[in-house]
């Protein structure tokens, strides 16, 4: 388990490019200057030590040390500890629609976004639940089981796309079903499942039966809305490019809606509520002050208790790579000249 001290230092990761920026520009003026004064071919013979690519070197070098020292600047930390520690809090299963529908862009940027921005937000709001998630389509299937690493929980959510199931449509069905096995603590009386949808179900009726029988297993059904009701074509694209519609067997543009009722219905049935998911801070202060109003069950769970800092190696590295920056002359190795694996002894 790794933990970073001070995230800020991030940011001047920014230099970078701003340096490889100015760089380019200094060595096309360089060379814009060099053409006025002289042909290629004299400059070589006036500067014959001078190499072609160590400009190029000491700047790679230069990015690497700055790279080091900006992560030495944030601490990472190495967790050392393990040990077991009692914690209270509520079991939740995140259901995520990735069906093409959730492509739609009614909602900024799309659904699927709003959707994994909507869970995130959820999870920072968490202090001792454990989360599993579930991604769903035309079947179901186990992103991550029930855990409290919120930070995996995020990495995983990240990684959710609309092609990471072949099955297409939209059988919530197969989420609910899939949700019951997941709470494997019998003792748990607080089982929660949110499914974050825009309400097309093509399973039928099977859903309504499945949010009884998770009813049944002690799990209530909260469902959240994203997507507008007046709806939206769904985007076929490549490479960030919109270049078509989909369509449907009959040639027609296909709209896809946000379908409310069905939502709402699945929360009546599951004892629990329907959220709409359009305003993402009302949402989450919804969600939490419901989560907030459950009892809490006590459980065991592995955590890092001790964490060792490691800011000393990448500030080790950083200063030897700055330093090498500073002794790396522009001028040609006396061994690699030898070799002319960049043809710079060439006068052609």
């Amino acid at each position: 388990m790794v933990q970073f001290d001070e995230k800020l230092y991030f940011y001047l990761l920014g230099i970078i490019p701003v340096v490889i920026l100015l760089f380019l520009m200094l060595q096309v003026w360089k060379r814009s200057k060099q053409r006025q004064f002289a042909s290629q071919r004299l400059l070589k013979r006036l500067a014959p030590d001078k190499s072609a690519f160590k400009g190029t070197l000491k700047l790679i070098i230069f990015l690497l040390g700055i790279s080091f020292l900006v992560l030495g600047l944030v601490n990472p930390k190495i967790g050392t500890k393990l040990e077991t520690v009692k914690r209270e809090g509520v079991d939740i299963v995140f259901a995520v629609d990735v069906s093409k529908s959730m492509l739609a862009e009614d909602i900024a940027p799309n659904r699927l976004e709003k959707a994994k921005r909507l869970v995130s937000e959820i999870i920072n709001q968490l202090a001792s639940d454990r989360i599993g998630i579930i991604a769903y389509a035309g079947q179901a299937y186990p992103q991550l089981p029930i855990t409290t690493d919120y930070g995996a929980a995020k990495m995983f959510l990240q990684a959710m796309n609309t092609d990471m199931l072949s099955s297409q449509g939209t059988a919530i069905n197969s989420a609910i079903d899939l949700a019951t096995t997941f709470y494997n603590d019998e003792e748990q009386t607080n089982r929660v499942l949110f499914i974050i949808s825009d309400g097309e179900d093509h399973s039928g009726g099977t859903s309504l039966q499945a949010v009884e029988n998770a009813l049944e297993n002690g799990i209530r059904v909260f469902t959240i809305g994203v997507g507008k009701t007046k709806g939206s074509p769904i985007p076929i694209k490549r490479n960030g490019v919109v270049e078509s519609l989909k369509k449907d067997a009959q040639g027609e543009v296909v709209i896809s809606r946000l379908n409310e009722p069905v939502l709402a219905e699945l929360a009546d049935i599951g004892n629990g509520l329907y959220i709409n998911g359009s305003n993402t801070e009302e949402a989450v202060e919804i969600i939490k002050e419901q989560l907030n109003q459950m009892d809490k069950k006590e459980f065991e769970a592995k955590q890092f208790a001790e964490y060792k800092d490691q800011f000393q190696w990448f500030l080790g590295i950083g200063l030897f790579f700055l330093f090498l920056d500073i002794f790396l002359l522009d001028k040609k190795t006396a061994w690699l000249k030898k070799l002319n694996l960049f043809n710079e002894n060439d006068d052609e």
